[in-house]
């Protein structure tokens, strides 16, 4: 990815995905302003970009590294722009979803992608924007449940509001592609 590419996700990220509202996220918390990282990696273009910065920091960790996803619906467009990014590279890394509930039919399964992750691949967890890491930490814990080893997790945008701190409490690595910092001062 280049300085050019990384500054127009950037700019895509600010004007697609942020707003100044107020709003309940996800932990419960209540905030003045919102990231909703789905604008920005279902857009054509920052999907693109979002696959091509995930992917070079999926590199990052020691591989090899067999997939990439997490829990449905931030990850979902994120796993798979990644997924694309690296085969165009020659390296094939497989997108996986989490369900937030098992599959109420059929196998009842938890993980979509299974016959592309054996036990024991070794995978990253991705997001689109962190808060405290709680969506995180179960992701990473349903991963371990299916028999994948986590790396790690990377996230489009970490909010610094404490995610990182609670990650790494529990042993994971967050990387991010920007930080609340960066993207709005």
């Amino acid at each position: 990815m280049t300085e050019q590419e990384r500054n127009e996700l950037m700019q895509i990220v600010r004007e697609l995905s942020y707003e100044e509202r107020d709003v309940t996220l996800a932990s419960g918390r209540k905030s003045n302003f919102y990231f909703d990282g789905k604008q920005t990696a279902l857009h054509a273009t920052g999907g693109l970009l979002t696959g091509k910065a995930f992917w070079e920091i999926v590199k990052t960790f020691e591989g090899p590294i067999h997939g990439v996803g997490g829990l449905t619906m931030g990850a979902d467009p994120i796993a798979t722009a990644t997924s694309i990014a690296a085969n165009l590279v020659g390296q094939p890394v497989h997108a996986f979803i989490i369900r937030k509930e098992p599959k109420g039919h059929g196998t009842g399964q938890w993980l979509e992608g299974r016959k592309n992750l054996p036990p024991g691949s070794r995978v990253v967890i991705v997001e689109d924007v962190t808060t405290t890491g709680d969506s995180s930490l179960k992701a990473v814990d349903r991963a371990q449940q299916e028999g994948l080893t986590v790396l790690g997790i990377i996230t489009l945008v970490d909010r610094e509001e404490g995610a990182r701190e609670n990650i790494e409490g529990q042993g994971q690595v967050l990387k991010s592609v920007f930080t609340r910092t960066e993207v709005v001062g």
